[in-house]
């Protein structure tokens, strides 16, 4: 049964969906205290679910299937048009980039040098660490190869035993990478930054309780249980968002998921 027959045949709860960054179990630990302090705010009975892997939930997104949904700025572009997702808020102060590492002997200084070659990332759908580099350097015709080694950890594995010229990742990973590995790499090119991850409402979800979501989401930042939970996720705070935030995310002109909600 999907999650939408679900949420049809209980009226009163809310499904509220995760992207899949990390395990369903680490995720669930997480995510579920802040939903069940935003159920003690609102009144409405708002409950975690997340998918298996990235495509899953991009489908189930397509389908509607969450009434709340925590995605990449990528995928709010397109389920913004179907099935009609709103954002409504996004982490406070918070910033998106990627980078591109090299071995730290490599005698390639500039992006433009990875021209028709092959670079590694960890998926197709990492925003940061493969949609945006991948989309800056098209933008400045270079033209390189992709291959997609499943973690961001395989990434700078793979450019630090010499199997690739340079990788996708982002800092934090990069900064948490074995340290053997690590001090093998540096970092040549930073992306510019985009608006980060949505919490966005399906237009199914009537007024009255996404204004109640809006409320409990804001005092969050204020209450000191709320602050402790939103640290548990990496959060500085909470803030409300509206559609023209990602902007800058479709400037990108991406076209990945283009079959998906046709």
């Amino acid at each position: 049964m999907s999650l939408l027959a679900v949420s049809s045949a209980n009226a009163s709860s809310l499904y509220f969906g995760v992207v899949p960054q990390q395990s369903a179990n680490k995720m669930a630990k997480l995510w579920t205290p802040i939903f069940q302090y935003l159920s003690e705010k609102t009144g409405e009975d708002i409950r975690f679910s997340t998918a298996r892997d990235i495509p899953t939930f991009e489908k189930r997104l397509a389908r509607g299937e969450y009434d709340i949904a925590y995605m990449n700025p990528y995928h709010y572009t397109v389920f913004h048009q179907v099935p009609g997702y709103q954002a409504i808020a996004r982490q406070k102060d918070k910033r998106i980039k990627g980078i591109v590492v090299v071995h730290k002997d490599s005698p390639i200084q500039d992006i433009a040098e990875l021209d028709k070659q092959k670079m590694a990332f960890p998926s197709p759908a990492a925003f940061a660490a493969s949609i945006i580099p991948r989309a800056k350097m098209e933008q400045q015709g270079i033209e390189i190869i992709p291959s997609y080694v499943s973690s961001h950890d395989s990434v700078y594995m793979n450019v630090a035993r010499g199997f690739f010229p340079a990788g996708g990742g982002v800092m934090r990973t990069f900064n948490n990478s074995a340290p053997e590995i690590r001090d093998q790499l540096k970092v040549l090119w930073t992306t510019p930054t985009y608006t980060p991850h949505a919490i966005a409402i399906h237009p199914r979800v009537n007024a009255d309780t996404v204004a109640k979501i809006k409320a409990a989401l804001l005092e969050m930042n204020q209450d000191p249980k709320g602050k402790a939970l939103l640290k548990d996720i990496n959060f500085k705070g909470i803030e409300l968002a509206e559609n023209a935030d990602w902007d800058d995310v479709r400037a990108l002109n991406i076209k990945l998921l283009d079959e998906v909600i046709k």
